[in-house]
């Protein structure tokens, strides 16, 4: 009895959908790296998929669309730059409005050591968000909101101290805080320079003491 005897196929060996959490991560970290500096309407999938040397296919079968693609790095921005937030305004061994100074100080050293080209992801996608899908809005508004609550606690804090007007509002200074905050880092980016981060932070704290 013959056995038949199957050929191999020429050429590649056929796709198999696996998740490889490396492909993944790539992409979220080009993604994140890309849109703080260039923002999300502009960014066709190519350039990134480009940047993180991974096929289309690829990034369909972990994203089912560039809408996807942008909620997810929203989040992991959030993430990232809540931990840092919580790292600095939670910092119990400087005086509160000492870990806002520190947090400002830290960022305006993120921004230097990339040569001011990169911003705020969530605040440069607040900037375009006319041209966004209409799911960011309300996940950027949640983002902004989780920010200024953290910035809240601590002037609430820095209040019970006495750092500052025992009439002050925490939250409104907290919400005044982020508007600010988001143009001097694009103005730091235009200028190349910490200069508006630092001058936001004096005229900030000058508001909280007088």
């Amino acid at each position: 009895m013959k056995i038949p005897i199957t050929k191999p196929r020429r050429g590649r060996p056929p796709k198999v959908a696996r998740d490889n959490p490396d492909t993944k991560a790539e992409l979220i970290r080009v993604g994140l790296e890309h849109l703080t500096e260039f923002g999300f309407a502009s960014s066709g999938i190519d350039t990134i998929l480009k940047k993180a040397g991974v096929p289309k296919g690829s990034f369909y079968h972990y994203f089912a669309s560039k809408e996807a693609y942008g909620e997810m790095l929203i989040t992991q921005y959030d993430n990232y730059f809540s931990s840092k937030l919580d790292f600095h305004l939670r910092n119990e061994q400087y005086a509160p409005l000492m870990r806002v100074e520190n947090f400002v100080n830290d960022a305006a050293h993120g921004m230097a050591r990339h040569d001011f080209k990169r911003g705020c992801l969530v605040g440069n996608l607040g900037q375009e968000v006319d041209a966004l899908p209409v799911s960011f809005r309300g996940q950027l508004a949640k983002v902004f909101a989780n920010w200024q609550h953290k910035v809240a606690t601590c002037l609430e804090e820095a209040k019970a101290r006495h750092e500052i007007h025992s009439a002050a509002d925490c939250h409104a200074l907290a919400e005044y805080f982020w508007i600010g905050w988001e143009g001097a880092v694009s103005r730091a980016k235009l200028t190349q320079s910490d200069k508006p981060l630092r001058l936001f932070l004096q005229y900030f704290l000058l508001t909280l003491t007088h």
